[in-house]
Formats: structure tokens, sequence, C-alpha cells
């Protein structure tokens, strides 16, 4: 499953996210992982979740972003749901075809896998296609 919570700044993105990783942590049974662009969440989010820095991975790519997820549930079988804070800005890419394609790799993986996505991406919802509201 796919969860894509899409907006512009200052229209509660973050304060979203930060209550889903809490609900994700007190009730599902398994590990919960936040990807973050920059230090923001730290005082945020339970020390029950992991929470990883994006700064000290170098992503650079969606290629790289998939990688980087295969390899955390390659290491550990247990995570159930991977937050992702910021998609455009962690990889430094704008709102394309590309980010369609990285969404719906997510759903398969999440549909093979069971590990629930839950991603943020900052930009006006009305710019969206089909391919992405689906995931709304």
């Amino acid at each position: 499953m796919v969860k894509i919570i899409m907006g512009l700044k200052g229209c509660g993105k973050t304060k979203q996210l930060i209550d889903l990783v809490n609900v994700a942590v007190n009730e599902e049974n398994g590990d919960v992982v936040c990807i973050e662009n920059g230090q923001k969440l730290t005082y945020d989010i339970p020390h029950a979740a992991r929470l990883i820095e994006a700064s000290d991975y170098g992503f650079n790519s969606y290629d790289f972003l998939k990688g980087f997820i295969s390899g955390l549930h390659a290491e550990n079988y247990d995570i159930t749901h991977v937050f992702i804070d910021s998609l455009l800005k962690l990889i430094d890419q704008t709102l394309d075809a590309k980010t369609e394609d990285f969404i719906d790799w997510c759903e398969s993986f999440s549909e093979r896998q069971n590990i629930k996505f839950t991603i943020m991406i900052s930009a006006d919802a009305a710019l969206a296609t089909e391919g992405i509201r689906k995931y709304f």
C-alpha cells in the first residue's frame, strides 16, 4: 500500500507525517523507518522509529532510492512501514514521469514484501498526474 501526502509548503504535511509515524509505531507489529532530508524530525519522531537522514548517504536518483529501500528490507525483514519525507527534495528532482514510476515501484514492492509506504511530496496537488492521484 502506498499513500501520497501532497501539498505546498505550509499546508500541514509534516504534522500529518509525524502523527502517522506515531500511529504506526504504536499500532504496527514491526519496524518503522522514516527517511528525511535534513534533521527537522529528530525530536518529533519517536525513538522506536528508525530515522534516516538522507544527506548521510548521498541520495541522488530514484534508482538509488530503490536500491536503498531494497537494502533496508534485505537487512531487516521486520520493516512494516517506510515513510519518505519530501521525496522531490530528497533526490533533488521535479515532479515528472520518473516520480510516478518510482511510486508505482513502491506499490509493487509493497505488495511483494508487505510493507506500507507513506510518501510526502512538496508540490501543488493540482500538478499530480492521474497515476499519482490514485495514491491520495
